[in-house]
């Protein structure tokens, strides 16, 4: 069994924000990258999975320029056997998709994780799905290869749902998949120097939204102190102005 996981370069989770171009573009400037944690999580359930022995062989893929590429060498680091990163600025959900699909459709489970956590499109999986006419779970928290069978666990409305699925099949992954995302180790990030990672060139492919402007949430208030015997004050900030009661 082949598993391509996808994987997006997303800014770490304590970088500050900012936009140029009257808040239209992001200021990548400065900014430390990352593995997407929910692609992390299902990278570690692959290599999981491979350990077991139900899997031959882990593709990690990305859809970016140059910069992106660190971010794949960690992803190899962690256990995937190759990499591939087609050459192009991720645009619209649509268009990450119709990239993706020119290298994915030899694959017999394709991992993504439900959403990116910069831009949170959580589209891109089922566009992919769509796109090479393959089968689709989404919510999938739990993913096991029994007796060459995989099934997949997935959230549903009070409870959980053990679904047995023929492949290939897209899985778009959630919370569950893993415990933790696998800490390379250094033999792994000494390997991953040497494991393939190709370029692809990008296919013409149309934009099927764009983004009109960003908008940054307002600054947070200063912060409020009261004195510990002053109950009546911190009942009516409470009231008046933190509408809490």
């Amino acid at each position: 069994m082949k598993i391509l996981v996808l994987i997006s370069n997303v800014p770490d989770t304590t970088t500050k924000i900012r936009f140029v171009d009257d808040n239209k573009v992001f200021d990548s400037t400065g900014v430390q990258w990352i593995i997407n944690p929910w692609d992390e999580l299902a990278l570690t359930r692959a290599v999981e999975l491979k350990e077991a022995g139900g899997v031959d062989t882990i593709t990690v893929a990305n859809v970016g320029e140059s910069i992106t590429e660190p971010t794949l060498r960690k992803a190899l680091a962690v256990g995937a056997d190759d990499a591939i990163r087609i050459d192009t600025t991720p645009k619209d959900a649509f268009y990450v998709a119709s990239q993706l699909a020119q290298v994915a459709k030899d694959y017999d489970v394709i991992m993504v994780g439900i959403e990116a956590s910069d831009y949170n499109g959580s589209a891109v999986g089922g566009m992919l799905a769509e796109l090479l006419d393959f089968n689709s779970v989404s919510a999938v928290s739990g993913m096991n290869i029994e007796n060459g069978q995989l099934t997949l666990t997935r959230e549903i409305d009070g409870g959980q749902q053990k679904i047995s699925v023929s492949t290939p099949v897209v899985a778009i992954v959630q919370k569950g998949i893993a415990i933790d995302p696998r800490i390379p180790a250094m033999r792994g990030i000494m390997m991953a120097r040497k494991k393939p990672l190709t370029v692809v060139p990008a296919i013409e492919a149309g934009e099927k939204t764009s983004y009109v402007d960003f908008e940054l949430p307002p600054p947070k208030a200063a912060c409020k102190m009261v004195e510990e015997d002053n109950v009546k004050e911190l009942v009516r900030l409470l009231q008046e102005e933190a509408k809490a009661l």
